[in-house]
């Protein structure tokens, strides 16, 4: 099985979404979902580990979007676990869909009308805020990054170095943050990437291959040519 770090897997629950399982002081701690398809994929998983579903403690969301969110309701009522968000996110759980002043631009408010990018409405267990560890994952910090959604977080597993962005950033055949359109507040994004700790060993995306050695110097050169400030023209 694909262990991105130590204690840190990757499981992709289709070929363009990615979810983490990490081992905890008490159970596994699963980052992000996805689409309704994904809980027998996360629990076969679990299963090929001789592990039970109720092994998985809590789930984690980076964020309340379909492509996150829409198979929690189902794995929580298989497992047990707990579904934990940030505070900013949460009222969107129980209203099933992205609500239309979550999208910047007109596309993404067209998209989230359609009823397959709606889920079971549901709400979070817990929220978290930014700074605070995880109880129980062994080391799992959050890191408050506003832009694609209000309570967007990136997951900075410290044991291991590794940090989980969720769709902070993309990683499609190249690193990128992804549509304006489709995110709450596109101009936050570049300021919140700021507060990635550059001492890492591994990056995991929700979409796209994580990245290790030689691949996170290519992660830190991306963030830096962001935060560039633009090139002036003469007149």
């Amino acid at each position: 099985m694909p262990f991105l770090a130590p204690g840190v897997l990757h499981v992709a629950t289709t070929k363009r979404d990615n979810a983490f399982l990490l081992d905890g002081d008490d159970g596994l701690t699963l980052v992000d979902v996805g689409w309704s398809s994904a809980p027998k994929k996360l629990l076969d998983v679990v299963a090929e580990r001789r592990l039970k579903p109720t092994d998985i403690k809590r789930i984690v969301l980076t964020h309340a979007h379909p492509d996150h969110v829409q198979g929690a309701s189902e794995l929580r009522r298989l497992t047990g676990a707990q579904v934990v968000i940030h505070r900013d996110d949460a009222d969107w759980l129980p209203v099933g869909r992205v609500p239309a002043h979550g999208r910047f631009g007109a596309l993404g408010r067209i998209i989230d009308r359609l009823p397959k990018l709606h889920w079971t409405p549901f709400t979070a267990d817990r929220t978290v805020t930014d700074g605070e560890l995880i109880d129980g994952s062994d080391g799992l910090r959050v890191i408050h990054t506003p832009g694609h959604s209000p309570g967007h977080i990136v997951l900075h597993h410290e044991p291991s170095s590794t940090i989980l962005v969720g769709d902070a950033v993309f990683h499609r055949g190249e690193l990128a943050l992804g549509p304006a359109a489709l995110a709450a507040d596109p101009s936050l994004r570049v300021e919140s990437l700021t507060r990635v700790p550059a001492d890492i060993h591994a990056v995991g995306f929700a979409h796209g291959a994580p990245l290790k050695h030689a691949g996170v110097d290519a992660f830190q050169e991306f963030l830096a040519r962001l935060r560039q400030p633009p090139a002036t023209t003469a007149s």
